[in-house]
């Protein structure tokens, strides 16, 4: 009987430890908006660097009479554009840690892990917060945000307001 309560309480902090783990990992950035904000600042950086493309064409096969068929797609609005705009974004927020400053967090973008003034091992650790932080952010908000980038609503300027306070809401409009 004892041995059975053992492994009972056993099981019990286990799971504890792993549910409150758990909890700590999906809260790892305390305050969403910033992150969030970082996450639409390095989106504005590919939108701004994005360079005019061709329309895709689709007309491969031809018809009786020789013609191409087929469609002939507009890159602004294609399906292409989302996957390179969004694809690697969160491997690029590896990239950014968090500096605290009294009640005010501010997530940067670091040119040089080497010249880092503060603990080394706590912004790697950050960085990986935000990486995630991103990845669930684009899990959240993606149909409707590729959506919006095919339709033309998402422009250079205009990102933080889409992603961060429409479509995730982890921004109120007061700021």
């Amino acid at each position: 009987m004892s041995m059975s309560m053992s492994m009972l309480y056993m099981c019990l902090f286990t799971l504890t430890l792993v549910v409150g783990m758990l909890s700590m990992l999906s809260d790892a950035v305390d305050d969403k908006c910033a992150a969030c904000k970082a996450v639409a600042e390095e989106l504005e950086i590919g939108l701004s660097t994005e360079r005019p493309r061709n329309h895709l064409d689709m007309r491969h096969r031809l018809d009786s009479k020789g013609q191409r068929e087929g469609k002939l797609i507009d890159y602004r609005v294609s399906e292409l554009r989302v996957v390179e705009l969004l694809d690697g974004l969160c491997e690029k927020m590896q990239d950014y840690t968090l500096k605290i400053d009294t009640n005010t967090y501010e997530w940067f973008k670091v040119d040089s892990w080497d010249n880092l003034t503060t603990n080394k091992q706590e912004a790697r650790a950050y960085s990986k917060d935000i990486s995630s932080y991103c990845g669930r952010l684009l899990e959240e908000t993606e149909d409707e945000f590729a959506e919006l980038i095919k339709k033309g609503s998402v422009k250079v300027g205009g990102v933080s307001k889409v992603l961060c306070q429409d479509l995730s809401k982890h921004c109120s409009q007061m700021r």
